[in-house]
């Protein structure tokens, strides 16, 4: 409080010194209003002393409790309050970084199992997206397979609806040309029936060349499954069953009988003997069957 009452004396003595001088050096006039603003100062800081005086009077009293709560301390008891401050400080600032680094860590565990969940979901439609080609490629190739085969079927159809058309032309040349021969003819009409017989040769050239086959069975033994029996004839210079006279030839195409040969079978003679196995063609067979069967596995 002396202090500030000793700067404000100064202020006003100072104050005091330049209106003096300043009534030296103006006139009347001026110096009346000098006068009055030295007067509203001086009123001014003794307004503003009351007020210094009080925040001087509060300021001391916390300084004097500060001064009285230190001074009730040792430096050794200093230094542990500080160290302690110190470290709850740090302690506090641990906390704040650890909870914000936990909520961070929940984060980032959320957005991994969410990755790994859209991971597993895009393998699963990858891995159908897979399968479905798989059997698309499967049904194709089966698709591709089935049609191949049907539009040779269809062929071997049509081939064999021709051909079975054009049988009976061809026996009807056969017993033209056979009943010809039987006769006495002249050099004319042989050359005619001659060139009767080349084309009948021709058409069954034209037959083989679609795959056609003849079935003429004279002299060999009886096979239900390519002959038909039309009779039977007693012969026991023969095996027993077997084709003694062909009144029709049969025809295959591909391993499918187209017609059957009409026949006539012996009885009366020799059992025929049971033909030999042909162990080449066995085991020809038997490594068929395996490499059918591998693959098939595959």
């Amino acid at each position: 409080m002396s202090a500030r009452k000793a700067r404000t004396e100064a202020a006003a003595a100072a104050a005091s010194a330049d209106s003096e001088e300043k009534d030296v050096k103006i006139p009347v006039e001026a110096a009346d209003e000098a006068t009055e603003a030295t007067e509203n100062a001086q009123g001014a800081q003794s307004a503003e002393a009351p007020q210094a005086d009080a925040a001087a009077e509060a300021s001391g009293g916390d300084t004097a409790s500060v001064d009285d709560s230190t001074t009730g301390m040792t430096e050794e008891e200093m230094i542990e309050a500080a160290i302690r401050a110190g470290e709850e400080a740090a302690e506090n600032d641990f906390k704040l970084k650890y909870e914000q680094a936990s909520s961070e860590l929940v984060d980032v565990r959320r957005q991994l199992s969410e990755a790994e969940e859209a991971l597993k979901a895009a393998d699963a439609r990858s891995r159908e997206a897979q399968d479905r080609v798989q059997r698309l490629q499967a049904d194709w190739e089966n698709f591709r397979r089935r049609t191949a085969q049907e539009r040779l079927a269809e062929q071997s159809r049509a081939t064999e609806k021709l051909v079975s058309a054009l049988l009976p032309v061809i026996d009807d040349m056969e017993r033209a040309i056979a009943h010809a021969r039987t006769q006495e003819l002249d050099d004319s009409f042989s050359q005619f029936v001659d060139g009767v017989d080349a084309v009948h040769t021709k058409m069954l050239d034209v037959f083989a060349h679609e795959g056609v086959e003849v079935i003429d069975p004279k002299g060999e033994a009886f096979d239900p499954l390519e002959h038909q029996a039309v009779g039977r004839v007693e012969d026991s210079d023969q095996f027993d069953e077997t084709v003694n006279d062909v009144y029709q030839k049969g025809y295959r195409m591909g391993g499918r009988v187209l017609r059957s040969a009409m026949v006539t079978v012996t009885y009366g003679g020799a059992k025929r003997p049971a033909p030999e196995e042909d162990t080449s063609a066995g085991d020809d067979g038997a490594q068929a069957d395996a490499t059918e069967s591998e693959a098939s596995e595959q």
